[in-house]
């Protein structure tokens, strides 16, 4: 229910920013419901419809109905998050978002051009139009983490929890591996630094000499894709959303002055700082990554073969072998041992996983070592690995000696959606509620919406 509600008022916002662009050759809109001084359209409802029937989504009761409740819940949602005076809204989280969004229309559409061309205005009449609906979107979902921010448990809870569970609701956990592994990166030459970095110094001095701009030059040559098509923009980010060495040049820039060449874990950059609010910088760069020669491959690929035959050999132990030579700083000190983003924990889904991490696993038996193997490391530069398989488990009903921390989460989950429900149902009683007869018969999971 909690994940439900943010991604369908996520799909909202996206409808009622599609209703304030498109909506103006309509002279009349229904108000099918309102909820403290916010309003629900018939558009709302009609768009989002067809969107879910789009998409192939299918549903056992009647879908505008449901549609309805979500954002009967999402408005009574900021209706509160108004009344309360430390939910805020920052210019800055406000400017990021909106920079996220444009930036989000812009790598589908392909360019500046193209958003304003299919919008049919301009990006800063964009931004205006989304600027309510962003604020509106942030306020509820801080609004919801208030709600369930302080809910816990604890293991005597999950204890007495799973104990009661039915058999048949005891939840069916995916094959899950563990695994080690130790990364060798090869070395770029330095003729090859040099190359890049006179390169980057040539952009700099024909932007400088307004021989070119930087926008169509960063276009050509930038290899970071996210940007490169929009001009190397990047969107407002504070100190710590930015690689150190990337950070420390930008927010030393003054006015529109170009950076030095600049060395970070990505590769090499030239940056221009474009804004700035508060803490929070919107910059533009060029970046060039070195490219690895074939001797370079070649060595790295014989280092690491070196590694797994000391291991094999038993002349180092797998995770004395990760910390004395591994590069991935993530897995080094842990003994080579790799843990999730998602979770924190060393459990991997098989879909979680890297490709070529995947179809290494998919052949080795526990405690095996895989040959090496050529992937990308997490900064797209190429690596060599290789990997040990430090557990396998198959598809299984949760037990708790082997599942406790998904035992955990689900439980804590459920004990959100509760708390999240006992709310909504206590707001309904002292919030306006007000929604059209045509929607009377609606059968809706909280029944106090119709008073």
């Amino acid at each position: 229910m909690i994940r439900k509600l943010i991604g369908s008022f996520i799909m909202l916002v996206c409808i009622a920013f599609g209703n304030q662009t498109f909506a103006q050759d309509k002279t009349v809109d229904q108000i099918v419901a309102v909820v403290g001084k916010n309003i629900i359209l018939k558009s709302d409802i009609e768009e989002m419809f067809k969107q879910q029937q789009a998409q192939g989504i299918t549903t056992e009761g009647d879908m505008k109905c449901e549609i309805l409740e979500n954002s009967l819940v999402e408005k009574l949602l900021l209706a509160e998050a108004e009344l309360d005076t430390t939910i805020i809204v920052s210019d800055s989280q406000l400017n990021q978002n909106l920079e996220q969004r444009i930036q989000y229309f812009i790598s589908h559409l392909g360019s500046e051009k193209e958003v304003e061309a299919y919008f049919k205005k301009s990006i800063i009449d964009l931004k205006s139009d989304l600027e309510e609906v962003i604020k509106n979107q942030q306020m509820t979902q801080q609004m919801q983490g208030k709600i369930i921010d302080k809910v816990t448990i604890t293991p005597a809870e999950v204890r007495y929890h799973f104990k009661n569970l039915p058999e048949a609701e005891i939840p069916l956990i995916d094959a899950q591996v563990e695994y080690a592994q130790i990364t060798v990166m090869p070395v770029i030459g330095l003729e090859e630094e040099d190359r890049i970095k006179s390169t980057l110094r040539e952009l700099k001095r024909r932007i400088e000499s307004g021989e070119s701009s930087f926008a169509p030059l960063a276009v050509i040559y930038s290899e970071d894709p996210g940007s490169a098509r929009s001009g190397g923009e990047l969107e407002y980010m504070g100190r710590g959303n930015l690689d150190p060495a990337y950070a420390a040049a930008a927010f030393n820039l003054k006015g529109d002055k170009i950076s030095n060449v600049v060395k970070s874990e990505f590769g090499y950059h030239i940056i221009q700082a474009m804004d700035r609010k508060g803490e929070q910088l919107k910059t533009r760069h060029i970046l060039m990554k070195p490219k690895v020669s074939p001797e370079s491959l070649k060595k790295a690929f014989g280092q690491i073969d070196s590694i797994a035959d000391f291991i094999r050999k038993g002349t180092f132990k797998f995770e004395e072998a990760a910390v004395r030579w591994s590069y991935d700083k993530n897995s080094r000190n842990n003994g080579g041992v790799a843990n999730n983003p998602e979770t924190g924990e060393s459990k991997w889904k098989m879909s979680e996983l890297d490709p070529d991490v995947s179809k290494q696993i998919a052949k080795m038996n526990i405690n095996e070592i895989s040959k090496p193997f050529q992937t990308l490391d997490d900064k797209q530069r190429p690596v060599y690995k290789i990997i040990k398989l430090i557990n396998k488990t198959s598809a299984h009903k949760a037990n708790m000696r082997d599942d406790y921390v998904e035992l955990s989460n689900i439980y804590l989950n459920s004990k959100k959606e509760k708390t999240l429900d006992k709310w909504i149902r206590d707001k309904q009683i002292g919030t306006y509620v007000r929604i059209d007869p045509t929607y009377g018969n609606c059968n809706f999971k909280y029944q106090g919406w119709i008073k």
